[in-house]
């Protein structure tokens, strides 16, 4: 596995295919940051599916409060949900939407951003100033780009298991 240098800021999300490891960036969007940790330590992301799944675009995930493939999952609802926590607000910043990235997804409102997040498979700069970017995948890119494709996918993935890598 790579170097982990921040493990408070490092997030484990096993695949189906192997782990992926995404370094976040709590100095460009502490609460986004936070919101991730929290949701992780708290078991939230566990078996929650991909659901929206683009090739040459993006994969997304979630949605803890429909998207638990072992906990009343809903194929058609996936996406619509978010946690029990209040929204987080728009953390903006300059960095751009490159390959491996991680995004807030949100509404139509900027600050309606709350569980669900990205992972770029390429480098999107449409989105750059509109979308929170606070992490990146620096190990197990491979894993992701494996994600089966749908909107929803007929047969989603899932995040296995989501751990903050300092409790591991």
């Amino acid at each position: 596995m790579a170097e982990i240098k921040d493990p408070e800021n490092t997030i484990i999300m096993e695949l189906k295919d192997g782990n992926v490891v995404i370094e976040l960036l709590p100095d460009v969007a502490p609460e986004h940051c936070a919101r991730m940790k929290e949701l992780a330590r708290g078991g939230e992301y566990d078996n929650v599916a991909f659901h929206r799944v683009i090739d040459g675009f993006m994969a997304q995930t979630g949605d803890v409060q429909h998207g638990d493939m072992e906990d009343g999952f809903n194929l058609r609802m996936a996406g619509t949900g978010g946690s029990s926590l209040p929204n987080v607000p728009a953390e903006f910043s300059k960095l751009p939407h490159d390959r491996g990235t991680i995004g807030a997804a949100r509404s139509q409102n900027p600050n309606s951003a709350n569980s669900q997040f990205f992972i770029n498979f390429k480098d999107n700069n449409f989105l750059n100033g509109q979308y929170t970017v606070y992490g990146r995948v620096v190990e197990g890119m491979e894993h992701v780009d494996a994600i089966t494709r749908g909107e929803p996918p007929a047969n989603p993935d899932r995040m296995i298991s989501v751990k903050v890598a300092a409790d591991a």
